[in-house]
């Protein structure tokens, strides 16, 4: 089993998992934790070398620029509906990922 891979999809769920926890509760707590887990899935990104890398990163950092305003949108402005907007937009990005990851996956040779 790659433990880096198992890493690398897991925050990639869980980036997936907390944008849509904030859709159902929407509070500050749950947008910083969808935040801070797509993050830490975007940075596990930019060190990736395979077929669709670019495209895998390309949709963390769109989901990364829908989640961050949408932070500012909720403390700084109480803008619920404009932050509810971006994060649908940051589920769609993160949607888009995991599609790719699911091609990438099926496009990988196996070794036995």
């Amino acid at each position: 089993m790659n433990w880096g891979k198992v890493f690398y999809m897991f925050f990639t769920l869980m980036s997936l998992t907390t944008s849509a926890a904030f859709l159902y509760e929407s509070s500050i707590v749950a947008l910083f934790i969808a935040g801070s887990v797509n993050m830490v899935s975007t940075i596990l990104k930019i060190g990736v070398r395979n077929l669709l890398s670019a495209e895998l990163l390309a949709g963390s950092l769109v989901a990364d620029l829908h989640l961050i305003p949408a932070f500012f949108a909720l403390q700084f402005y109480a803008n619920e509906s404009l932050a509810t907007g971006l994060v649908i937009g940051a589920v769609v990005a993160n949607c888009y990922t995991i599609f790719v990851s699911m091609i990438e996956s099926a496009k990988e040779k196996v070794d036995f």
